[in-house]
């Protein structure tokens, strides 16, 4: 039972791949939590369960969070899995496109894989496609409430949930203490990815994130793009925008249809077997 760990900027990730687990139709809610595990499994972020099938795209994947549940995309995974691909030869050429349930993804291989762009779709503000409770509309500078504290926020999709939230300074101690009830809160009937933002300049934002189904986390490439695309829709920042986050930095370039590319490194980790052990009945 392989297994290959990547990290984007600290957002770590294990590629499985399900040629070698013949026995497994996808992982298990229990087995993705056993191996994501950060004391008793490997640790990660999340699993990268692929190369599979598709009609539309040079490959599928399915992208579990640390809890057990799926995702929809992934910015850093999706860099992670074009990277493993060229790795492992399965990809040809350095441009290759993911199909993942929140869309087909296209992912160029650059620096002999030290870093990965991503076009990663077309940010909606549009509350029916995020989704965000309420009459339709376009979620911006709308009211949050979480412990007693009232945010100022904007939603977006990019194929996943964000509520991106504007303040002085953007602390990891802010995004992990409100985070989790708002990545619940009733207004957001899937559960949401959080950010506090802040921003630099121009051309550059900074941001904490506290990730749905995953918890704190140093990088994430959709939250990169929700927040880049937040920002310019405020009339903040330009197209051009470096967004850092404790990890590192991502390079967003914002079209005029809010269409997004992303760009930063990967790294390979390890590649190591799973021992059956870890999957034990109350390990």
């Amino acid at each position: 039972m392989r297994f290959h760990k990547y990290h984007a900027l600290g957002n770590d990730y294990i590629v499985l791949d399900p040629a070698d687990f013949p026995l497994w139709e996808r992982p298990s809610g229990a087995q993705v939590r056993a191996v994501c595990h950060r004391h008793y499994g490997v640790g990660s972020d999340g699993i990268l369960w692929g190369p599979l099938p598709s009609p539309r795209a040079d490959f599928a994947l399915r992208i579990f969070n640390p809890d057990g549940s799926e995702a929809e995309k992934s910015g850093n995974g999706l860099r992670i899995f074009a990277r493993y691909l060229w790795d492992t030869g399965r990809a040809k050429a350095p441009g290759v496109a993911l199909d993942t349930p929140g869309g087909v993804v296209r992912a160029e291989v650059r620096d002999g894989g030290a870093r990965v762009a991503a076009a990663m779709g077309r940010v909606s503000f549009d509350s029916r496609a995020i989704p965000v409770a309420g009459t339709a509309r376009d979620v911006i500078g709308e009211s949050i409430e979480a412990q007693g504290r009232r945010f100022t926020f904007c939603a977006a999709t990019i194929g996943n949930p964000h509520c991106v939230i504007q303040v002085d300074e953007p602390t990891a101690e802010l995004a992990r203490r409100y985070g989790p009830d708002i990545e619940v809160h009733p207004l957001f009937p899937n559960r949401t990815n959080v950010q506090f933002m802040r921003v630099l300049d121009r051309s550059s934002v900074r941001i904490e994130i506290w990730e749905r189904g995953a918890g704190y986390t140093l990088a994430s490439g959709t939250s990169s793009s929700a927040c880049a695309a937040v920002a310019h829709r405020l009339g903040l920042v330009d197209r051009s925008v470096a967004v850092r986050m404790p990890g590192g930095t991502i390079d967003v370039e914002i079209g005029g249809d809010y269409s997004i590319g992303i760009t930063g490194p990967v790294t390979r980790v390890a590649d190591g077997e799973l021992h059956p052990e870890l999957f034990a009945a109350g390990a």
